[in-house]
């Protein structure tokens, strides 16, 4: 048998599939609601090992190269040092005053690139003992975070578990049903759906009301409900409107107010006797 297209349907088959779609959402809704605030929390952690990864790189960059500016240092050092000590040496061969002063002056210019290069690589070895120190520490955020992680990705997966089989079978269903809607209804559905707190785009009429926002719904667009000749939406909320009926769902009887009913007086022969 063809299936028949979603165009092609009344609208009140267009109606009874789209609130079987918003039935099977609700329930998948109702899934994920039993996860809690754990799939937020498995987030953040995850978020916040992404980040605290990033600083450590970014710390352990900052030792790499204050580790290269002590290497470089220490080498200029050397250069500086041997300098020293070839000016020195040259002090003992000078012919004139002049030559001496020169070379005096190359070794004290030497001997403080030496002092300087010394005070360098001190500052530096106290700002990589210090991102060292904050280096640990941030692992060690990070492996409680990995810690904390791991429970909580435990728990959630032991709640998807016991749901998981069920909540397959309601998407399936979900996607079966999507196909008999139009695509225009549809999307309206959808769009209602995300923009509602409580994920209810298509509600049904409880009490004279809407079964989303609850406010009242006059008599003649009840009665245009009950008619199915035509899609309804609630003129506060935007929700699409459902006769309870239609949906499937019994409502309770209104109760009418019985008025007592008044006692008869029986006349008795003395009374008829009295009124002559």
């Amino acid at each position: 048998m063809a299936k028949k297209d979603p165009t092609d349907l009344s609208v009140e088959e267009r109606l009874k599939a789209l609130y079987q779609l918003q039935t099977a959402l609700s329930a998948i809704d109702e899934k994920k609601a039993l996860r809690g605030e754990l799939p937020l929390e498995v987030k953040d952690l995850e978020d916040e090992i992404e980040g605290l990864s990033t600083r450590v790189e970014k710390i352990q960059t900052e030792i790499d190269e204050y580790q290269k500016a002590i290497a470089l240092k220490k080498g200029e050092i050397i250069e500086a040092q041997a300098s020293v000590d070839r000016y020195k040496n040259q002090l003992n061969e000078v012919k004139n005053n002049r030559e001496y002063d020169t070379l005096s002056k190359e070794i004290e210019f030497q001997s403080l690139e030496i002092e300087l290069c010394n005070k360098k690589i001190k500052e530096a070895v106290a700002r990589v003992a210090e991102r060292t120190a904050t280096l640990e520490d941030t692992q060690k955020v990070i492996e409680e975070r990995k810690s904390d992680l791991d429970v909580k990705k435990a728990e959630l997966d032991e709640i998807m578990e016991e749901t998981r089989a069920e909540e397959e079978k309601l998407k399936a269903k979900v996607k079966e049903l999507e196909v008999k809607i139009e695509p225009r209804l549809l999307a309206s559905f959808k769009r209602i759906r995300s923009s509602a707190r409580n994920g209810l785009g298509m509600v049904y009429v409880q009490r004279d009301a809407c079964g989303g926002c609850f406010n009242k719904i006059p008599p003649q667009r009840q009665l245009d409900i009950k008619m199915h000749k035509k899609i309804i939406v609630c003129e506060y909320c935007g929700r699409i409107l459902i006769d309870p009926e239609l949906a499937g769902v019994k409502t309770a009887a209104p109760v009418e107010d019985k008025k007592p009913r008044k006692r008869a007086i029986r006349k008795t022969k003395k009374d008829d006797e009295g009124a002559e």
